[in-house]
């Protein structure tokens, strides 16, 4: 599977004041992931995070070129993407969108099908699976034995009625 160098990472969803600062809603593990980047690219363009802070959930953040509020009403609904090498994610962490189509395999090895679909659900995300039926599976330790990202196998555990 090829990985994509900009990474879906947000959505602009309002402004923030009248200094032309926007309100991003974050679709990474956390707020300040997004802010360590030090930029966004909107459409492919690239813009520097000139400062940025975590407020309820979301993201504060003041961006090269978008100096009122006007400029910033502009990008609102407006998806935020981060470039793949400014992540430094932690060893064996991965993007949702890496596994996005992966081989899933039983633990005896026989193939159960793609992951199709991660469904964030409040108490945790299940994983759909597409093969010759529709499984979903909760994304804990529990069921999910191995996720190998960089060669698109997860090895799962399934139990009766799955």
């Amino acid at each position: 599977m090829e990985k994509q160098s900009l990474i879906d990472a947000g959505k602009i969803v309002n402004t923030h004041g009248v200094r032309g600062e926007v309100r991003i809603e974050v679709w990474l593990d956390s707020p300040a992931l997004l802010k360590r980047c030090g930029r966004v690219y909107l459409g492919g363009e690239e813009k520097k995070i000139l400062s940025a802070r975590e407020h309820k959930g979301f993201l504060i953040a003041q961006l090269e070129g978008v100096a009122d509020v006007g400029a910033a009403q502009a990008l609102k609904n407006r998806v935020v993407q981060i470039a793949r090498a400014d992540a430094k994610l932690p060893r064996g962490a991965y993007f949702l969108q890496d596994i996005i189509g992966a081989c899933v395999v039983d633990e005896s090895g026989a193939e159960v099908g793609r992951l199709a679909e991660v469904l964030e659900l409040p108490g945790q995300r299940v994983y759909v699976v597409k093969g010759e039926t529709e499984h979903l599976i909760p994304a804990v330790p529990a069921f999910i034995r191995n996720t190998d990202a960089e060669n698109g196998v997860i090895t799962v555990r399934l139990i009766e009625g799955m």
